[in-house]
């Protein structure tokens, strides 16, 4: 499935409604790359604000966990281009600003939320120079 949505997104950017991109991380423990679709929102900067909800699952989903192990090795695929990024997970004010335009844009993320007992993690894709 992941494939199937993967090819659509390279070639619409979208997908269920909302902007999609195809985030390729490294696996923390195999090394290999790991390609998954997304949903994403802009950020400051031309920057991608992204969220590891899972659908408000209880634990993160494995693409977090390998961003969060090699935040400087990952690539997107978004607007007909790949594009190197570096991955930082927002806190504080930040967060809650981001989770404010997230949330106002895709009323969803909050039903997520509300389903889990954690925090989702709120992350900038920024590109890398």
């Amino acid at each position: 499935m992941n494939r199937l949505m993967a090819r659509r997104i390279r070639r619409k950017g979208a997908v269920m409604g909302f902007n999609a991109l195809v985030l390729t991380t490294v696996g923390r423990k195999s090394g290999a790359e790991r390609t998954t679709p997304v949903g994403w929102f802009p950020g400051p900067d031309g920057s991608y604000l992204i969220v590891a909800s899972a659908a408000g699952a209880p634990g993160n989903p494995a693409w977090y966990l390998n961003l969060a192990a090699n935040p400087d090795k990952i690539r997107i695929d978004v607007e007909g281009r790949t594009v190197a990024v570096t991955a930082e997970q927002l806190h504080g004010p930040e967060r809650e600003q981001a989770w404010r335009q997230i949330t106002s844009a895709a009323p969803r993320f909050a039903s997520y939320q509300e389903k889990t007992d954690r925090e989702l993690p709120v992350i900038r894709l920024t590109p890398q120079a």
